[in-house]
């Protein structure tokens, strides 16, 4: 598997790849080259303060560690944070196991918070697992975990697979 670089990211639509580029590829093939930095990350990476650390098939995995823009007002990190990372993995873990030409999207997704972050909290890995992934759906499970293997939050997800 390859190790993970430093997340390249671009600053416009105009500059991520084609689609008819990424329809060459399989799914794992385009993680993979977000994973190597020869495909760009998801410009959300950046802006949620998170990245791809893990491809393999049916698995995908992110790091993460909530900073004081991802609060709420109440002083924990926002469930949007949570739900995000989780979906990324999920969606991710489908992807992984699509051949050349499909994507996805995410149909549905459901998010159980299990425990608050915080300040002390650190980095967090978004562990997701496809379940299932066929002609039309995907399902996956993930998981939040911190360096200690505590759960933060567990989620599921359905995919709709299209063509590209």
């Amino acid at each position: 598997m390859p190790s993970p670089a430093v997340p390249r990211f671009v600053d416009r639509l105009e500059d991520l790849p084609p689609p008819g580029e990424l329809a060459a590829l399989s799914g794992r093939e385009i993680m993979q080259g977000v994973l190597t930095g020869r495909l760009p990350a998801p410009p959300i990476c950046r802006t949620l303060g998170f990245r791809l650390t893990e491809v393999s098939e049916g698995r995908a995995v992110f790091e993460g560690e909530p900073g004081f823009e991802h609060y709420n007002v109440l002083g924990g990190v926002h469930g949007g944070w949570f739900g995000t990372l989780l979906d990324s993995c999920m969606g991710c873990a489908v992807h992984t196991r699509l051949p050349r030409g499909k994507g996805y999207t995410t149909l549905e997704y459901k998010v159980n918070i299990i425990r608050p972050a915080g300040p002390e909290t650190g980095v967090l890995r978004a562990v997701g697992e496809a379940i299932h992934v066929g002609r039309r759906t995907g399902v996956a499970e993930g998981r939040l975990v911190d360096a200690a293997g505590r759960l933060y939050a567990q989620a599921s997800t359905t995919c709709l697979i299209f063509d590209f």
